[in-house]
């Protein structure tokens, strides 16, 4: 389009440009897979060359669609962290790695991440956001088994897809890694290094990841024929320096340590080389997630790689799929994990 006018290009003229009907131009705005190929093609031409750009909120009244995902990390109640959740949350890796795998799937659909923390207080607020249809679904990293989303959510009719398995039964879908596959990885590998007295240091046993780590590292100890021993943690840096010492104090004999995460590995690394162990010399570690904590540990950490980018990714795929197809039934998928041996062990 030429000349001295500054107004944005309209439907109408779009629709000259290319000589179709507005009618046509609308379907093709609005993703109508029934637009013949060549006449979709047509239209995209002119809107290139007129540079139209359709009005988002004229569109979502038509295909009832925001193009925008929320998602939401979701905080339980009285758990009694030394540090803020703005903080924590915004420290740990694992948010990062969730966000850039879930943009990779989305970005190129031209679909907007909503980044929401749910603490408690803000639940009231988000539920009402998510109710008034701001966002056309959530991504949901959940990870307490007394969380109420999850099931609010279903409740709701809000397509929604959880970060791991939910602590309760909830018709929901779900992406996870195998778990109990992980640990086994872990105590195998500190038990072919001749390690005799293990233990791990736990996540909040509250969280079913928490929980599936443990019995899996309590069931492959046994299975070797060893005692497991566990000193339960937080998930946080500081969490693990704590753990650390009461595992020092309490079993002073341990020579081989499976931690739950990378971030409390790197803080309990910290207080064994502190006391005078040395790392894999007098004590071997292991941590999981595979994060760029790992990497940062001094020595640098051996751990079970989870695939947070490529599950992310799937949790965006499933959630698409479930909101272009809202009868489909919910899915899980659980993917597979990897022991990354570096020095730690």
């Amino acid at each position: 389009m030429t000349g001295t006018d500054s107004r944005p290009p309209t439907l109408e003229q779009v629709a000259n440009y290319a000589g179709v009907s507005r009618a046509t131009v609308s379907r093709v705005i609005n993703g109508v897979q029934t637009v013949d190929p060549e006449l979709r093609r047509t239209v995209e031409r002119a809107i290139a060359a007129t540079g139209y750009v359709p009005n988002l909120a004229a569109r979502s009244l038509v295909t009832r669609r925001t193009d925008s995902i929320a998602l939401v990390v979701s905080e339980p109640e009285n758990r009694g962290y030394s540090t803020p959740f703005l903080t924590r949350m915004f420290t740990d890796p694992f948010l990062g790695r969730v966000t850039a795998g879930a943009q990779e799937v989305l970005r190129p659909l031209g679909i907007h991440l909503v980044i929401f923390l749910a603490d408690p207080p803000a639940r009231p607020h988000l539920l009402r956001y998510l109710r008034q249809g701001h966002v056309d679904g959530a991504l949901l990293i959940s990870s307490h088994v007394d969380d109420p989303l999850p099931a609010q959510l279903v409740e709701l009719g809000i397509p929604v897809v959880l970060s791991c398995r939910p602590g309760h039964p909830v018709t929901i879908s779900f992406v996870d890694v195998d778990q109990r596959a992980g640990v086994q990885l872990a105590v195998d590998r500190l038990v072919a290094l001749g390690r005799r007295c293990l233990a791990t240091v736990t996540g909040p046993l509250d969280m079913p990841a928490a929980q599936d780590r443990l019995a899996a590292f309590e069931e492959a100890v046994k299975a070797h024929g060893l005692t497991p021993r566990h000193i339960e943690g937080d998930f946080t840096r500081s969490g693990g320096e704590r753990a650390a010492a009461r595992l020092l104090a309490e079993h002073p004999s341990v020579d081989g340590v499976f931690v739950a995460n990378d971030l409390m590995a790197d803080g309990a690394l910290r207080v064994l080389q502190e006391s005078g162990r040395r790392v894999p010399e007098d004590i071997a570690v292991i941590g999981f997630d595979d994060s760029t904590a790992a990497l940062e540990c001094h020595p640098p950490l051996t751990t079970v790689r989870q695939p947070v980018e490529e599950m992310a990714g799937e949790m965006a795929q499933l959630l698409m799929t479930r909101i272009r197809e809202p009868q489909r039934s919910p899915r899980s998928v659980i993917f597979n994990p990897e022991l990354i041996l570096r020095a730690s062990a």
